[in-house]
């Protein structure tokens, strides 16, 4: 059906051509302006501060400007922002009651933002679940696990869980516990210990190490050796030291006992008179 030339040109006024251009600007313009200059805020905070920051920033920049473009769009087109505005109060109000776990894990997040317990990037440890932070969003913080699975935490449980951050000082210390025979020198046993720590590359003496007897246990005489290093070696660490334990405890003679049971056996006595 062919629109007559009188009719289009009769709609096509130059007021409605100048809304549908501003129009088109906001949408086709000003919107991958928007996108664009939030990314590059994520960036700059998070190269400037952490990259938790940069996230946050980003998110509110991108959300407030998109909202922002909605009402420019809504009344360019004629709509009145007066009743729009309020009926997304109601609207609002109503799924703030039906959304009652959704807003506590908003406002959850906001403590967790403002409390900072961990960052992106941070190793942390939470009901069992240990795992590298990717994102710490609205509604919920975001895992990578070790071997490589996706965990989502709803941030109100975060609230209300213990958190371990492993990542959140520059030096960590990896603590063994080692036995050694009751017939062993111990000053022999501490001054090799210290050796074993001072000889390994990855091993910080400053801290210096803790060597100390946690007790006689019933097959040894229990050490906590315990060794310090920066953080992003600490399993490299965990790994070679207990190597060398091995190797310069067999190599000094000193003996690693594993658990021993002796049974004594006692002769019941002879009752009948009989004998045996």
């Amino acid at each position: 059906m062919e629109i007559p030339i009188k009719e289009l040109s009769h709609w096509l006024t130059a007021e409605r051509l100048a809304v549908a251009l501003r129009v088109g600007f906001l949408l086709l313009i000003a919107l991958p302006v928007l996108l664009a200059a939030s990314n590059g805020a994520t960036r700059l905070v998070g190269k400037h501060f952490n990259a938790q920051r940069g996230m946050v920033v980003g998110k509110l920049l991108r959300y407030a400007g998109v909202i922002l473009i909605a009402l420019l769009v809504f009344n360019q087109l004629g709509f009145s922002l007066a009743p729009l505005l309020g009926a997304a109060g109601i609207i609002g109000l109503a799924l703030a009651f039906a959304s009652q776990t959704s807003v506590s894990n908003v406002i959850s997040g906001l403590f967790l933002i403002a409390e900072r317990p961990f960052e992106v990037g941070d190793v942390i440890a939470v009901g069992g679940v240990t795992g590298v932070v990717l994102s710490i969003d609205t509604l919920s913080v975001k895992l990578r696990t070790f071997d490589n699975r996706y965990v989502r935490l709803p941030n109100e449980t975060l609230i209300k869980s213990e958190i371990v951050n492993n990542t959140r000082f520059p030096v960590r210390r990896v603590d063994l516990n080692i036995g050694v025979s009751y017939r062993e020198d111990l000053p022999r046993v501490r001054e090799l210990l210290t050796e074993i720590a001072r000889d390994n590359p990855l091993c910080l003496m400053e801290p210096a190490p803790a060597i100390v007897i946690n007790g006689f246990g019933d097959s040894s005489i229990d050490f906590l050796f315990g060794v310090w290093v920066a953080k992003e070696n600490y399993l490299d660490l965990k790994n070679s030291i207990q190597e060398d334990l091995k190797r310069r405890f067999g190599e000094a003679g000193i003996e690693i006992p594993y658990p021993q049971l002796t049974v004594h056996t006692v002769s019941a006595p002879d009752r009948t008179g009989l004998g045996r």
